[in-house]
Parts: structure tokens; C-alpha cells; sequence
């Protein structure tokens, strides 16, 4: 399994420490490093990572601000020389916080268990259902059951054919979860599946009584699968 991860880091030494560790770790793979973090909310609003390491205090926009701000966030290990902000990191669930400076032992055990995590939430998906954790339990799930996922504040409700079920996951984890020639992604807040739609008008997809809307950030990448798939539409959509 490969994690895709980007730096957001201002301390040139720093950057180069973190790049340099990155590299000595075969599942590791760098896609960009920033040294503000808004340039890196700009290249994250528009590509998917896994992994960001993310510094904490930054002109502009700190760390903190840029994880506040981000829907769908990643997985997260902070890298500071200040433990102050130990405590809202953890907050804003991060996985892991190293403070500068640290050994790259400390480095591999901190990545380690990001790997087990992906690797885990990867495990737990088979043909036909997965596993969601919702309340104070976890809950089964058919895919076949599922209609559509709309994103609620800081939940995701999963509506089904019997019921509605709320779950904190981020759409990033779901969509890991869901294969993806059944289920695609077609607004900031909304998942649906593809042998649910009845019919697609005007950037709308009805799915039972919804009728769905199809953004512009999501719209090119859904038209080309439906091709894909031998699915033909009216022009003019």
C-alpha cells in the first residue's frame, strides 16, 4: 500500500529533514511540499492525499487554521518545536504529533501506525458490505442498501433502503471504503450510488424522491465514467 502525503513546512532545515525521512520510507510517497499553508490549501482543494505533515506556526494562515478549514481532512502528523498546541491538534484529530526535533525512529513509529490505520479501514471492506461506526457502536452496512451519502455539518448521514444512519467519518475515509465502480462522488456533500440513479438532467441526479445536484469541481470526472461504463446521456447535460 502506498501513502501519498505532502509537507507543509516554513523552516527550510526542517523541510529538508522531513523530505530526507520521507524518502528512507518505501510506502512513502511525496507528492508536493509547501513552505505556507496557503499555497497547500489551494493544491489540497483540488487533489486527494493521505498523509499531510503539517508545521504549526506559519505567517498567514497557521496550521491550526488550515486544519480548521478543511472538510475532508486527511491524515495528520503534526511537526513542531512548540507543545502547546499538543492538545487542539488532538482536537482536530491528528494522528500524531512530533516535536521538533525528532529522530527518525520517532519519524517511522509515527508513520507505522498511519499505515495501519489506511491499512485497516482498507481491510475491513469485502465485496458486499462494510463496517461503519455510528453512536457508541458499529454497524454493518450492505452496499446494495445504500442509496446515497450527504455530508450534515460534521457528520455524514448514509441513507439506505430501510434506514438513515449518522457517522463522523470524512468523506476521504468512506470513499476509501466504497469501491469506487459503484460509488462516485458528485458534490462537496454528496455520494452517490451509481445503480441507484434513475435519470440525470441538467446536473441533477435523481435517486429515488432526490434529485441530486452535480458541482463543477465533480462534474467532468462523473460524465467521462458514465461514458466509461457505456452509459449514454443527453447532450446538453
Amino acid at each position: 500500500m502506498i501513502i501519498n502525503c505532502i509537507i507543509i513546512e516554513d523552516e527550510p532545515l526542517a523541510l529538508k529533514k522531513i523530505k530526507e525521512f520521507v524518502t528512507r520510507v518505501d510506502y512513502l510517497n511525496l507528492l508536493a511540499s509547501f513552505c505556507n499553508a496557503i499555497e497547500a490549501l489551494v493544491y489540497l482543494k483540488n487533489n486527494s492525499v493521505d498523509l499531510i505533515f503539517l508545521d504549526i506556526r506559519m505567517k498567514r494562515l497557521s496550521g491550526i487554521q488550515l486544519l480548521e478549514s478543511l472538510q475532508n481532512r486527511p491524515k495528520i502528523i503534526i511537526t513542531s518545536a512548540y507543545d502547546e498546541y499538543a492538545l487542539k491538534g488532538y482536537e482536530l484529530d491528528v494522528t500524531d504529533y512530533l516535536l521538533k526535533p525528532f529522530t527518525f525512529a520517532r519519524f517511522i513509529k509515527s508513520v507505522e501506525k498511519i499505515y495501519s490505520q489506511l491499512a485497516e479501514s482498507k481491510s475491513i471492506i469485502n465485496n458486499n458490505y462494510i463496517f461503519i461506526k455510528t453512536e457508541y457502536r458499529i454497524e454493518k452496512i450492505e452496499l446494495n442498501d445504500i442509496l446515497y451519502i450527504q455530508g450534515m455539518k460534521d457528520y455524514l448521514q448514509i441513507i439506505t433502503l430501510n434506514k438513515k444512519i449518522m457517522t463522523l467519518q470524512t468523506f476521504k475515509n468512506l470513499m476509501d471504503l466504497l469501491p469506487e465502480r459503484d460509488f462516485q462522488r458528485v458534490h462537496n456533500s454528496f455520494i452517490i450510488a451509481l445503480s441507484k440513479i434513475k435519470s440525470i438532467e441538467r446536473n441533477r441526479i435523481r435517486i429515488g424522491d432526490e434529485l441530486i445536484p452535480i458541482s463543477d469541481g465533480y462534474k467532468n470526472k462523473f460524465y467521462e465514467l458514465l461514458e466509461d461504463r457505456k452509459i449514454y446521456y443527453k447532450t446538453g447535460h
